[in-house]
């Protein structure tokens, strides 16, 4: 974790307390289980409760010390607070194994995360969603392989934006609730030494569902989806900012970040404005994109259980889940603040002589009797002048003055060709569809 592409509330998620603090209420959960089923005393249960009423502090460095000689974290908490508790500590972790602790613990972390992540989306979304109002009829062209292709509005392009968060938000939702599971099954998930009714109680207490079957491991086919949904989610972000970072270039200029009042471009040209937020973005997608890879391989344990995945995972869970949020709340801004041009976008529209109109008036020729091969022939012999032309010429006029077009189309059907309006005459139904409105 790089402290600056961390936000506060994301990063105390992953932090040493609330670890413990989690494994605390795991063991003492699981102790009110086995007291109502008469296998510790109600008392033990009570104990641990009382001291954790009177005690809310974690001391970290103590437990630390201690895994310093047992070279075991779980065996480190348990001996810092039995030394708390006292006596009655000795019936905490009855016929529980670490990866009962550590794989819960670890599904409260994600969707905790998860929960700030689908926060971070829906602010995301209304900040989409309001400059894609804002925009909804600002014509502006649409690109195929980078080149001018047909007339499109700024509005669609955030609708497409929304559309895609949304469904990233859907995805998300089905992430969380997939590694939403607790396991509380021993040493190789028979429960043996536990009763089923103890997973039961303690994942009800953290909002969590039982696990239908886990080895000494939750199955990490569950983590590799969840780390999946953060890469697809991240290359969503980086989509739009890479849409951002071609409309901010000089020779487009259709749209820009906020450059605010003292901020500098360049420490050698004091006239840049540089779309270093969306730059960065690419660069944190990169990020949250390569956890995917090593969820996947963590999918592959031996047996019922290897500890293959708890380095990586020690790694990939803050790592991935305080980029993402940082990335989100970054793209908002970003969003919300973003400097958009309508009159570059109509300038830019304009520059090639009217060529985003050329499908329309090959369709025109098609209905007008000529075949599609002769009516591609004609449009295309005129809208490569204007090309070579680099605009200068007007394909309006060069097929006015064709007389084979003319033979089928006249100047006023020529004329009506041209409308930018026919392009944009289902917006309305393309932002129902998007917006459900």
């Amino acid at each position: 974790m790089v402290p600056r592409y961390a936000r506060p509330e994301m990063t105390a998620i992953w932090a040493a307390e609330n670890r413990f603090r989690i494994w605390f209420e795991i063991e003492a959960h699981a102790t009110d289980a086995l007291a109502d089923l008469g296998v510790v005393p109600r008392d033990a249960a009570k104990a641990l409760w009382d001291w954790w009423a009177t005690n809310p502090a974690i001391d970290v460095e103590a437990i630390d010390a201690i895994e310093a000689v047992t070279k075991h974290d779980v065996i480190a908490f348990l001996t810092w607070v039995a030394e708390n508790v006292g006596e009655q500590a000795r019936f905490m972790h009855q016929g529980m194994t670490s990866s009962d602790v550590l794989d819960t613990c670890l599904a409260v972390q994600l969707t905790q995360a998860a929960d700030i992540l689908l926060a971070d989306l829906e602010a995301l979304l209304a900040a989409i969603r309001k400059r894609a109002y804002e925009h909804k009829l600002t014509p502006t062209i649409g690109r195929s392989h980078g080149i001018h292709a047909e007339p499109v509005t700024f509005g669609l392009k955030m609708a497409e934006a929304y559309a895609e968060f949304d469904r990233c938000k859907a995805r998300l939702v089905a992430a969380r609730a997939d590694i939403a599971t607790c396991a509380i099954s021993g040493a190789v998930g028979t429960f043996a030494n536990i009763d089923p009714r103890v997973e039961e109680h303690v994942a009800a207490k953290l909002g969590l569902s039982v696990e239908p079957v886990s080895t000494q491991v939750i199955p990490r086919d569950r983590h590799a989806m969840f780390f999946a949904t953060l890469g697809v989610i991240a290359s969503s972000i980086e989509r739009l900012a890479v849409e951002v970072r071609h409309l901010q270039r000089t020779e487009v200029l259709e749209a820009e970040e906020y450059f605010s009042p003292g901020q500098k471009g360049s420490s050698a040209m004091p006239h840049k404005r540089n779309p270093v937020l969306t730059e960065n973005l690419t660069g944190l997608a990169r990020m949250v994109r390569s956890a995917a890879i090593p969820a996947m391989e963590n999918v592959a344990l031996w047996h019922e259980r290897d500890i293959s995945h708890s380095s990586v995972e020690r790694f990939i869970g803050p790592d991935a889940t305080i980029t993402l949020d940082f990335a989100l709340a970054r793209l908002t801004g970003v969003v919300d603040k973003l400097l958009v041009y309508p009159a570059r976008m109509q300038k830019n529209l304009d520059r090639m002589g009217g060529l985003v109109h050329s499908q329309r008036v090959l369709l025109a020729l098609t209905q007008a009797g000529a075949s599609r091969e002769e009516s591609y022939v004609l449009v295309q012999r005129n809208a490569m002048r204007v090309w070579e032309s680099d605009g200068a010429l007007s394909l309006l006029e060069l097929l006015k003055g064709d007389a084979e077009v003319t033979a089928r189309l006249s100047a006023e059907q020529l004329t009506a060709l041209f409308d930018l309006d026919y392009h944009l005459k289902h917006v309305d139904t393309i932002f129902a569809r998007v917006f459900g409105e």
